[in-house]
């Protein structure tokens, strides 16, 4: 039978997807025949006439697995599920997915199981984390991606709440003026009540870029200019509303940035585009002049025209960019590169008993 672990985290978009390949990567490398499940899957998706999960079914692919999607991802969590689960029809569940998980470990040296959400996310159907950890009878190892600050707390509550099954924790997304706190101060602070830290990974501004092509995608505009450089990669963005001497101060700073700015602003669309921005956002539906899109043609920038105002367009941009899933390649390659050097792989294999 396989030898298990399962990757929580504190809460949602903390790099799980990332951390499972990276593992499922790194153990297959060293030839071991790895299985993938995601017991709890929050993003419906037919996969050839059967429910299953779109990350579950992206995971899936790069690991190079093609297991049945009812038993990588027993649970689908559907509006129609929801409902049935707050009128407490969902006792049933649990032993589905251990059943999946045994049947699924079988033939497998290792076993990668991907949470969802938080550790409690799923509580309303006793299918949260902890639970399913518990249930598997296997370790986890919790991932905390650096929001404002680290949820120390919370992992030390983890491990009162898991004991021994706690194998250890991730510190994700630390930027270099960070590390210091970490090393001196937060890491010491964990070790001291139990909690192992089995990695920390650094920030890294490619996890978090995103393709102009696929940035006008989802922005629902559209591509008008310098057509043939829509995979440059966007990393941030500036928001061109103020005055030109403001902007320039800022957008010297912020060299990968997108701008936003209204198509009527063309004083700070020239300065954005001869500054050399990976590509210009116009709002409000308005076209450039001539001379900005002979410009953009020249230096090879690419315009986007949307429809929405300035503000919407920013906070559309917020959330696609904190999201934006792993899905190109070379942002694969670079996490499971990111992870492989940034955890403890000796000690995650003996906790998995490989």
């Amino acid at each position: 039978m396989a030898g298990g672990i399962y990757i929580g985290s504190t809460a949602g978009y903390s790099g799980k997807n990332m951390v499972v390949m990276g593992i499922g990567l790194r153990l297959q490398k060293e030839g071991f025949n790895v299985g993938y499940m995601k017991p709890v899957g929050a993003m419906p998706m037919d996969i050839d006439g059967k429910l299953g999960d779109e990350d579950a079914h992206f995971v899936q692919e790069v690991l190079g697995l093609e297991e049945d999607p009812t038993d990588v991802t027993p649970v689908v969590v559907t509006q129609d599920f929801k409902v049935k689960a707050f009128s407490g029809q969902c006792d049933q569940l649990m032993p589905d997915i251990v059943r999946a998980y045994q049947k699924l470990a079988e033939k497998r040296d290792a076993m990668v199981v991907a949470g969802s959400g938080s550790m409690y996310s799923g509580r309303y159907c006793q299918l949260d984390g902890v639970n399913v950890v518990r249930e598997l009878g296997i370790k986890c190892v919790v991932i905390d991606r650096l929001q404002k600050e680290l949820n120390y707390d919370y992992l030390v509550v983890l491990k009162d709440t898991l004991g021994d099954a706690l194998a250890g924790v991730i510190l994700n997304d630390i930027p270099p003026n960070f590390m210091p706190e970490v090393d001196g101060l937060i890491k010491p602070f964990l070790e001291h009540n139990d909690v192992k830290v089995v990695g920390v990974i650094p920030k890294d501004p490619l996890m978090g870029a995103i393709k102009v092509g696929d940035l006008a995608e989802r922005l629902g505009g559209k591509i008008i200019s310098a057509h043939n450089k829509a995979d440059k990669v966007v990393e941030n963005f500036l928001i061109g509303t103020m005055q030109v001497e403001n902007f320039m101060t800022h957008f010297r700073k912020n060299k990968n940035s997108a701008v936003i700015v209204g198509g009527d602003r063309s004083d700070v669309q020239l300065v954005a585009l001869e500054g050399n921005c990976p590509c210009l956002v116009l709002t409000g539906n308005l076209y450039p002049n001539d001379i900005i899109l002979t410009r953009s043609e020249v230096l090879s920038i690419p315009i986007i025209v949307v429809r929405d105002d300035t503000y919407t367009v920013a906070k559309k941009m917020e959330a696609i960019l904190s999201r934006h899933k792993l899905r190109a390649v070379i942002k694969i390659k670079q996490g499971a590169q990111l992870v492989s050097s940034s955890i403890d792989f000796e000690y995650l294999k003996e906790q998995m008993g490989l």
